[in-house]
């Protein structure tokens, strides 16, 4: 061997060697930090057990005799209670299951349940409900009063809010926040058709802020006090941008008890979201798990088998299965069950297409009403929902004063359903079992649904033999939830399959208001004037007892035209690792939502 070959085969020999102990010294870094930052959570957690101490003794020594410790605000109260029980420790993780994959974390700019689950960690608003009494806390603001018109509604702030990043949370935001979402070039049609009714925001100075509406809303208060606050410094910015904040997908950033460290960088094929827990946050009460976590699982066995292995801590559990788990020893044995039917819980329905240019039979709503008379809702619900669900009859709870008593669900009619598609020009004129209009075209048409649900896919499955037994072809569209939000937003379906979720008193105004095609939510493209009228007076309408009257006229308009068929609103059906404590049924459902979070899990019980 040469001279120069050894050079060169010492050369890259040092070269690897360097190579190994640069990795090395990454490595040792990476592990250095890890502890730096497990050290910075384990003293977080002991000046919180610190906090929690303090806070069972009487009055500090050296405060005036009789001074009583300043009292927990009530929206913390049940989190506070929760955090004196004896077994209470802070830490551990909460992980979740999301049954479809995100398309976005940016608020305003989402538009699915999922989504909003975990904004509600990070984001937070002025006021929030009490889960029993249902009335409403102050949040961020501490004190808020209504004028006798119900115009003017002014709010004053906590002091000390803060932001995740330190910077102090002011009324100038809450004034950005509202002038954002009304900012046209932002993607936030949905809420801008809601915050229309008021007419300004005005920070009069760092703790006060005033909302004015332009007219009566019977929902002011909750419109004013929901609204989520961001930050001006950190969202501002878009407003020279807007095209970078609409196609943005994790732009997500508050004040909340928990923050996302990879806002600005996750991105929907991450499978997983992660929120730790605010080393800022402002509240008097610390968060009680250092993380939370979302795996998307969107298959229904995939899911459950992740639960059984023990690698997420939460499963809803589809109606048929629950049964059967409750009678798993060894699954059981570690888990604690709860099926429930949600007060503030949605509804699945099948919507019809009526848009403009669509080549549908459901532009006539005797069509639709057919469609409901063929569809045996109570016999769906036994054969695939194991009886776990009730009939919806419109958008309205019947568990609510929305609702008309006097209206039931329409039974399963096939004879009235063919006098009615009769009337409308469908007969089986051709004797091949299939319903043909005038020029000779079948009834057949496309029902697009979400193909990760094994029950949505029953479902269909259900609904297509039953129909086709009336002479209605209906043919399966399974599709991605990202693909369905793009047919949803072209209209490019005929009939759709999803769910609404709820509230206790709903403003229909954004589903099924003529102007919202198009713009809002009405992606039916559905109008009947009539039912406009009805429900801008009933926004308008402010004393309770005429407004529920306006809203049974309203739920009889949308029972005559059946824009949807609305299906059935479902029971919970939840198992959940038993090592939670503190778990409670409320008014609002399940407290496991709850935020400021109520469940904690004891140190002896800790996973992670």
């Amino acid at each position: 061997m040469n001279r120069l070959t050894l050079i060169t085969v010492a050369g890259f020999g040092l070269t690897a060697l360097l190579i190994l102990l640069a990795m090395f010294q990454v490595d040792r870094q990476w592990r250095e930090l890890a502890e730096i930052r497990e050290a910075v959570e384990e003293q977080r957690d002991r000046i919180g057990d610190l906090r929690r101490e303090l806070a069972r003794r009487p009055a500090a020594t050296g405060a005036a005799e009789g001074q009583e410790r300043p009292t927990v605000p009530p929206a913390f109260q049940r989190a506070h209670e929760a955090s004196q029980e004896p077994d209470f420790a802070p830490g551990d993780w909460r992980v979740h299951a999301l049954g479809q994959g995100l398309d976005t974390l940016t608020p305003l700019v989402s538009t699915d349940a999922y989504a909003s689950e975990i904004q509600n960690y990070v984001l937070e608003s002025l006021l929030v409900r009490h889960p029993e009494t249902l009335e409403w806390q102050g949040l961020l603001a501490r004190d808020w009063e209504v004028a006798e018109d119900g115009l003017t509604i002014t709010f004053e702030l906590r002091r000390g809010l803060r932001f995740s990043d330190g910077e102090p949370l002011t009324a100038e935001d809450v004034a950005f926040s509202y002038d954002f979402i009304m900012d046209e070039d932002i993607a936030a049609p949905r809420q801008r058709a809601y915050y229309r009714r008021v007419q300004e925001v005005e920070a009069v100075d760092e703790h006060t802020v005033v909302f004015r509406f332009a007219e009566p809303y019977f929902k002011a208060l909750s419109l004013a006090g929901g609204l989520p606050v961001l930050a001006e410094h950190y969202y501002g910015r878009f407003r020279e941008d807007p095209e970078a904040f609409n196609n943005s997908r994790s732009r997500l950033f508050g004040s909340g008890p928990y923050r996302f460290p990879a806002a600005g960088e996750w991105t929907p094929d991450s499978g997983r979201v992660e929120l730790e827990r605010n080393p800022r946050y402002w509240g008097p009460v610390e968060p009680s798990f250092r993380r939370l976590v979302w795996e998307v699982i969107e298959n229904d066995s995939a899911r459950l088998t992740t639960y059984r292995n023990g690698d997420i801590d939460l499963y809803q559990a589809r109606p048929r299965e629950f049964e059967d788990l409750l009678e798993d020893p060894a699954l059981m044995e570690r888990s604690e069950s709860r099926a429930y039917m949600s007060p503030t819980g949605g509804y699945s329905y099948i919507a019809w297409n009526q848009r403009e240019g669509a080549e549908t039979p459901f532009h006539d709503p005797r069509v639709r009403r057919a469609m409901t008379f063929l569809t045996d809702r109570e016999a769906l619900i036994q054969e695939v929902l194991a009886g776990h669900a009730e009939v919806a009859v419109s958008p309205f709870n019947p568990r609510s004063p929305q609702h008309d008593d006097g209206i039931e669900p329409r039974g399963h009619d096939p004879e009235r359903a063919r006098a009615l598609l009769a009337e409308a020009g469908w007969e089986d004129r051709n004797g091949d079992g299939v319903l043909e209009d005038e020029a000779g075209n079948d009834f057949s048409f496309e029902l697009t649904y979400v193909q990760a649900s094994t029950d949505t896919q029953r479902v269909v499955e259900y609904l297509r033999d039953a129909w086709a037994r009336a002479g209605v072809e209906m043919v399966p569209r399974p599709t991605e939830w990202s693909v369905m939000l793009e047919a949803i937003d072209q209209g490019d379906y005929d009939a759709i399959t999803l769910g609404w979720t709820s509230d206790i008193e709903i403003d229909i105004y954004q589903m099924f208001h003529s102007s919202q095609i198009g713009e809002g939510d009405n992606y039916v493209g559905y109008s009947n004037p009539e039912l406009d009228a009805v429900i801008e007076q009933a926004r308008a309408t402010v004393e309770e007892g005429s407004r529920m009257a306006l809203w049974h006229r309203a739920e009889r308009h949308l029972f005559e035209d059946q824009p949807y068929t609305f299906l059935f609103r479902r029971e919970t059906l939840l198992l959940m690792d038993d090592r939670f404590r503190n778990v409670q049924q409320t008014r609002l459902g399940l407290n496991a939502d709850a935020v400021p979070v109520e469940w904690y899990v004891p140190a002896a019980a800790q996973r992670y």
